[in-house]
């Protein structure tokens, strides 16, 4: 009867239990966990260049040295060349957004409106989004130019990721190893098998995720500079990014663009434009980019890509919108394979 009281009533409260204690861990210790997932994603994205220079003969810690050389350099002609024309192209966005005559145009498109509606009263829609336009689109420029000029923490970005990335590169058999030895020898081979499928296929995502990012932000930058929008630049970077985020990416690439494009026009002439680029670029990437680098690497209904990128925007803010997707296609390998695993090495 114990026995039976146990498996009905205690146990799923035990596992409820342990779910919500893990989740509220996860919650406290945010910060090192982002810094870690960070930390690993870097290491999948640079391990290929290790590979390279093991297959010229060179050891692991050379190997790993030689690649953060080539990194290293990279960041820094990031930092000392395309930021600080990043960061100025933004200033110079800022001060023409607030010299613009918002309330002089929305009048104007008003009007539009309200010849063509005529139940709108004059003054609904411009005092609304006048208020909007002024206050909350400049401020959250600002607020970019801000994250852009002392990103998150100087102190974890700058020191502790490329540390810890470091070492991952350098003992990731080691580390791999070590995770093995903790599991008992029945569960040995199903380990190995499910540790070595998950960091192949996070290994292909998360390189594929960047250069479809790349190449979205390429695009779209190099298709506002043939139009002859200002802050072609920030705004291809900004497209980029958005891009990390699925299905969010055209508003956050869109919607910069044709404000700046009002505020450098005066009108809407080139609205039309804009979305086509924007369009034209998502087609593209679609359409021939994502099959070819992504396979079926994110076997997800798209509702459910969307919940979990609001989650792990509610949890921990736009980091936890990036590594949303990557972080969920490791737990759903996780659990397929040991699925399949149970079944094939008949682990109970």
């Amino acid at each position: 009867m114990p026995d039976v009281t146990y498996k009905k009533f205690l146990k799923p409260i035990l596992w409820l239990a342990g779910i919500i204690i893990f989740f509220y861990l996860l919650y406290l210790l945010a910060d090192i966990i982002i810094i870690i997932s960070i930390s690993i994603l870097l290491s999948f994205i640079f391990a290929p260049i290790v590979v390279a220079f093991e297959g010229r003969g060179f050891n692991r810690l050379t190997a790993t040295f030689f690649s953060f050389g080539i990194i290293g350099l990279l960041v820094y002609l990031v930092l000392s060349v395309i930021i600080p024309k990043f960061i100025l192209q933004m200033n110079q966005l800022i001060a023409a957004l607030q010299k613009f005559d918002f309330a002089e145009q929305l009048r104007s498109i008003e009007a539009a409106i309200i010849s063509s509606l005529p139940f709108l009263e004059q003054g609904d829609i411009s005092s609304r989004l006048q208020e909007f336009f002024s206050s909350q689109i400049i401020n959250s420029f600002q607020n970019l130019t801000s994250l852009l000029s002392g990103i998150v923490s100087v102190v974890a970005i700058l020191v502790i990721v490329p540390f810890i990335t470091f070492f991952f590169l350098k003992d990731s058999k080691r580390i791999l190893q070590g995770m093995l030895n903790l599991m008992p020898n029945k569960y040995f081979e199903m380990s190995y098998w499910i540790l070595k499928k998950v960091s192949l296929q996070l290994g292909l995502f998360v390189r594929a995720w960047i250069f479809d990012a790349t190449f979205v932000g390429v695009l779209i930058g190099f298709g506002f500079h043939f139009i002859g929008l200002e802050n072609a630049l920030p705004l291809g970077v900004i497209a980029g990014l958005g891009h990390l985020i699925p299905y969010f990416g055209p508003i956050i690439g869109g919607i910069p663009a044709i404000i700046i494009s009002i505020v450098q026009f005066g009108d809407l002439s080139q609205v039309p434009i804009i979305i086509f680029i924007v369009l034209l670029t998502y087609a593209l990437d679609n359409g021939f980019v994502q099959p070819f680098v992504f396979g079926k690497s994110v076997d997800m209904h798209p509702i459910m890509i969307i919940l979990l990128i609001i989650a792990g925007g509610t949890l921990f803010g736009l980091i936890g919108m990036l590594l949303a997707i990557p972080v969920a296609t490791v737990i759903k390998t996780f659990a397929k394979e040991i699925y399949f695993a149970t079944k094939n090495y008949r682990i109970a």
